[in-house]
């Protein structure tokens, strides 16, 4: 049997990216975290690792990987994340209907954020 035990983020400020990311998703810092490499937590202790690795990576895009967020309030998630630091990424392609809102992070790093309030389980 396999989980999905860390997904790894390359970044270039590392300071900023802990910041948005434990923000983003309520996650706290491993105790061993350093300049290179550092995992954030899931403070609820369910859930993948997000594992920062400061490493330059150039941008592709569209991204091969990105990260789908579950909301249960796309619209606010969407506006505290954007307080927080995202952008809004448009895309042509986007159907009218779509359950999801593009973002990046400070960085540049796509994600999506889903309008799934029956996706997200209870606490």
């Amino acid at each position: 049997m396999l989980i999905v035990g860390s997904v790894v983020i390359r970044v270039d400020d590392m300071a900023r990216q802990v910041a948005f990311w434990s923000a983003a998703l309520d996650y706290v810092l491993r105790d061993d975290a350093d300049d290179d490499f550092t995992q954030l937590l899931p403070r609820s202790g369910r859930g993948p690792r997000i594992s920062l690795d400061r490493w330059h990576a150039d941008l592709h895009n569209p991204p091969r990987l990105h990260l789908d967020l579950y909301a249960t309030d796309q619209t606010a998630e969407v506006e505290r994340l954007m307080r927080l630091g995202a952008t809004d990424v448009e895309w042509s392609r986007k159907p009218p209907e779509a359950d999801f809102v593009i973002l990046a992070d400070p960085e540049g790093n796509r994600f999506c954020v889903i309008d799934a309030p029956d996706r997200v389980p209870d606490d």
